[in-house]
Parts: structure tokens; C-alpha cells; sequence
């Protein structure tokens, strides 16, 4: 990559337009979202120049920001997301027939709308190869500290994981799970509505990121595990009880299946009874398949390590009654 490309963007990323706020100074949130997005892809997380909203990006720039941004501007995710557009490098691409509902100084309005309108974001392309390069990322990354953090980037440290990040894995696989649930409840009650969606949303992503972990990326039922040198991963977190229904995160509302037997059980044409032994729905006919549901009729699960990770008792009764066909 040509050395005019790279001063092309380091001077747009010395230019971010930043809203100033009375007392506060210029707004912090792009850098920080920048920046973490520039850890990511160092980290391999983000492996092409779209740039999803998921809960590594939001982890990343809430740990950024506690250790970057000393003035009372409240860390609101969602608004340097979206008015990076107004960038050069950056470009919202929005789900098919959706639309941004903006508020009067056509700013999003909550994280929620972010979520349900927009798909990801595109860096430039030459923007993305440049940040392949370890020394392209060492170089905008002191960029960006000199120019807006000039004060703490000598304490700065990259972080390899957040701090919030391992509490909140601690609580989803280690919590008993009514004390976990108490916890939920008391997010609810005392975070804003944008601050909790915020919440659940990150814990959604760590709940799909650990549950294929402790059954080692493995389909309970099927025990297929396929790794590739790609970090592509095809088994899935499945929640038990539906998340939309019982709002449960929790480790012993979840089980790792591969696609194909999370939509079956999803759909009811399987389930797993107290035993942890399968059933497959008598309405099931597979006479010309040559993959077949029934292949796993009365087979036990594969269970994690640790007891306190099993599935759900509850959770499993639940589906039993409610979900599978008879």
C-alpha cells in the first residue's frame, strides 16, 4: 500500500468532526470507536472492512473509554456508530426495507433503532488492507492517541480482554441461576432503556460465544465439531427456553447444536428429556432422507464438564410440554 494512501488516512483521522458540548470540550465517542475497531481487527475479530455492531465492538470501545476519556461525556455506543457516516471512510449500509428513524438533528435514536435498521458499516477498502499491516495499526492507533488523548497515551495500555467482559462471563457460567436472574431484574429497574437493550445485548453475544466453548465446539446430539484455519464456527448457542420468552442468558438455558438440529428442536422435531436423552417427534417422516432426525432417538447428549453447566431441568421441561410435537 502506497505511503500517499497512508497519509491520506491519517489525515482523516486527525479531521474526525467532533460535536462540542458545553463544559465537556469536543466529543470523544468516534476516536474510541475507532480505535477499538482497529483492536479487533489486530485481534482477528473483524475479518473483512464490514464492521458489525456486535458485543467484542462494544466491550472494546466501553474498556477504551474508561481508560481514555476523563471528561462527564457519557459513553453512548450507538452515536459514534452512526455519525461516522458523515466521515469519508465509513458507510452505513441498513437491513433491506428498513429504515433509520432520526430525530430532529437527524441523530439516531436509541440504540435499538441502530440495531433494527442498520447491518454493519463499511471501512474504505484500502482503509481495511492498510489495517491488516501490524505497523499500519501501531501507527493510527499513536495517531489517534496523540491527536485526541495526547494526556493518557503514555499510560495507555491495548487491552486483550475487558474487564467487563470477564465479569459478566463469570456471572453466565458460574451464578446459580435464580441469583442470576434476580441480577437481571435489577438491571432492568435501575439502567435507562438504552443502557439496558445495550446490557442484554452484550450478554446475548458472550452467551452465544461460550456456550459452544464449554461443550468444546461440539453438537451435543450429533457430536459433529469442524474446525477450519478461518475461525469459521458451525455450532451453534441454541437457547433452551426462547430468549424472547424467558429473557434467560444463562448457561443452563443453552445448549451448542449444529445448524441444522437448532432449527429441528427450535421447531419441535426433536427435544431432550430429563435424562438428557433425545426424542424425536412421532410427526417426523423421513422415508427418502438420507440424513435422518431418528438416527438420534434415544441417544443421550454430550454434557459439559461441569454439572452446574447442564442443561436445565426447568428449561427442558418447558420444551418438552411446550415446543415439541406430538
Amino acid at each position: 500500500m502506497s505511503e500517499e494512501k497512508l497519509l491520506k488516512y491519517s489525515h482523516q483521522l486527525k479531521k474526525l468532526r467532533r460535536g462540542p458540548v458545553k463544559g465537556m470540550g469536543k466529543a470523544p465517542h468516534k476516536p474510541i470507536l475507532i480505535l477499538s475497531v482497529i483492536q479487533l481487527i489486530a485481534k482477528g475479530e473483524i475479518r473483512s472492512n464490514r464492521v458489525f455492531i456486535t458485543s467484542e465492538l462494544i466491550l472494546a470501545f466501553k474498556q477504551n473509554w474508561k481508560q481514555l476519556v476523563d471528561t462527564n461525556h457519557v459513553p453512548t455506543f450507538y452515536l459514534p456508530f452512526f455519525h461516522l457516516k458523515n466521515e469519508p471512510f465509513w458507510h452505513l449500509v441498513t437491513k433491506p426495507g428498513r429504515e433509520l428513524i432520526l430525530t430532529r438533528s437527524n441523530s439516531i435514536r436509541s440504540f435499538k433503532n441502530l440495531r433494527e435498521s442498520v447491518a454493519f458499516a463499511e471501512i474504505d477498502r484500502d482503509l481495511f488492507v492498510l489495517l491488516q499491516e501490524i505497523s499500519s495499526q501501531l501507527w493510527f492507533e499513536q495517531l489517534i492517541l496523540e491527536t485526541y488523548f495526547p494526556h493518557q497515551k503514555t499510560t495507555y495500555a491495548r487491552p486483550q480482554k475487558s474487564y467487563e467482559e470477564e465479569h459478566i462471563e463469570y456471572e453466565i457460567l458460574n451464578e446459580p441461576k435464580e441469583a442470576y436472574q434476580r441480577h437481571i431484574q435489577r438491571l432492568r429497574e435501575t439502567l435507562e432503556e438504552d443502557e439496558y437493550e445495550e446490557e442484554l445485548f452484550i450478554r446475548g453475544g458472550l452467551f452465544k460465544k461460550n456456550i459452544p466453548k464449554i461443550y468444546n465446539y461440539t453438537c451435543c446430539i450429533s457430536g459433529m465439531k469442524i474446525e477450519s484455519s478461518h475461525n469459521v464456527q458451525m455450532i451453534d448457542a441454541c437457547h433452551i427456553h426462547p430468549f424472547s420468552l424467558s429473557g434467560n442468558d444463562h448457561v443452563t438455558n443453552g445448549i451448542a447444536l449444529s445448524p441444522t438440529l437448532h432449527r429441528a428442536f427450535d421447531r419441535g422435531l426433536i427435544t431432550i428429556n430429563s435424562d438428557f436423552i433425545v426424542r424425536v417427534s412421532p410427526t417426523v417422516n423421513e422415508e427418502y432422507s438420507n440424513f435422518t432426525l431418528s438416527q438420534f432417538s434415544g441417544h443421550q447428549i454430550l454434557l459439559p464438564q461441569k454439572e452446574d453447566w447442564y442443561p436445565s431441568q426447568t428449561s427442558l421441561s418447558w420444551h418438552n410440554k411446550e415446543i415439541f410435537l406430538l
